[in-house]
């Protein structure tokens, strides 16, 4: 009986939760050099019905931002996307150095390897619904190493 009651419980629980419709795969943080205030957070983002990342948030950074990087001309550029990035509907998008990616800036303390990032995405649908997707991006060297995706970061003053 008790099992029971159980599985109905958590049926209930299961069905009262919201459905995640976003999904985030192989979320990263770029390692930093001593001194080094800002990094990038890389990830595969699909959202089944369709939105836009709005926002970001993590405890080891000041500020977080939802970044472009494109070339213009033989010049790399990096900007904000105040309107936060576009999520086609089952569509993945590449977060990815040398392109869309999440910005941290004001690190508040060195970013080791293999240190766990705790970051929070803001994802608006198409209903303008507003889900928050709480990320474990994983740090990965700064420089080589085979699970660095090669790249050029290229970020300077903002």
């Amino acid at each position: 009986m008790k099992q029971l009651i159980t599985l109905a419980a958590l049926a209930f629980a299961a069905a009262a939760a919201p459905a995640q419709t976003t999904v985030v795969v192989d979320p990263w943080v770029r390692g930093v050099v001593a001194q080094q205030k800002a990094t990038g957070m890389f990830a595969r983002i699909t959202s089944v019905n369709g939105g836009r990342l709005l926002a970001g948030s993590s405890p080891v950074a000041g500020v977080v931002e939802i970044h472009e990087m494109r070339m213009d001309g033989d010049t790399m550029r990096m900007r904000a996307l105040p309107n936060g990035l576009e999520l086609p509907a089952g569509q993945a998008v590449d977060l990815k150095p040398g392109g869309f990616h999440v910005m941290l800036m004001d690190l508040k303390q060195p970013l080791k390897d293999g240190q766990t990032v705790p970051v929070t995405l803001v994802v608006e649908g198409k209903d303008g619904k507003r889900e928050t997707l709480e990320i474990k991006a994983v740090v990965r060297p700064l420089a080589g190493g085979a699970m660095a995706p090669a790249g050029p970061m290229g970020h300077g003053k903002h």
